[in-house]
Parts: C-alpha cells; sequence; structure tokens
C-alpha cells in the first residue's frame, strides 16, 4: 500500500470514528486531543498513524470500520505501515 491510499484509509477511519458517537469520546479521552485539534491535525500522516493505532487497539472497531467501509480487515494495519512509524517492530 501507498502512502497517499494509506492516508485516505486514515482519513476514512477518523470520519468513522467521528461518526461514532459512543467511540469518539473515548479516542479523545484517550488521545487528549480536543474535537478542534482533531480537525486541525486530520491531514497530518502522523495523527492519521494514531487513529490506526487507536482502531487497532480492539477487533470490534476494527470489523466495525471495514464493514461500514466495505474494506477487509486487513486494510487498516496495512495502511497503519505505510505511514509514519508503521515500519517499527510490534514488542506485544
Amino acid at each position: 500500500m501507498n502512502r497517499d491510499s494509506a492516508e485516505t484509509i486514515g482519513l476514512q477511519a477518523l470520519a468513522w470514528l467521528a461518526g461514532n458517537d459512543e467511540l469518539l469520546p473515548v479516542f479523545l479521552g484517550s488521545t487528549g486531543v480536543s474535537e478542534a485539534e482533531v480537525r486541525a491535525r486530520a491531514a497530518e500522516p502522523e495523527f492519521l498513524a494514531s487513529v490506526l493505532d487507536f482502531l487497532a487497539m480492539d477487533d470490534a472497531w476494527v470489523t466495525g470500520f471495514c464493514d461500514a467501509a466495505g474494506l477487509k480487515y486487513s486494510v487498516p494495519m496495512q495502511a497503519r505501515m505505510a505511514l509514519p512509524g508503521g515500519d517499527m517492530p510490534s514488542w506485544t
């Protein structure tokens, strides 16, 4: 996956998250960003990477996003790997 496609997936994930009234407050609380900051940073690849990192914390969130977007369940992780910091090894 190239970086442009990964950023598009990240933006789709952010839009899905913003439309989820139950999950958005969890994201805001765990990241410490405000809704205004989300809007301001939506075009930053590093921020989109953090959105995908958050999404990957729960399989139900991944499947919910992928089902809504019509994507294979592996796509968010592929997108994450194409964004800044995605090449770092996972120690978990």
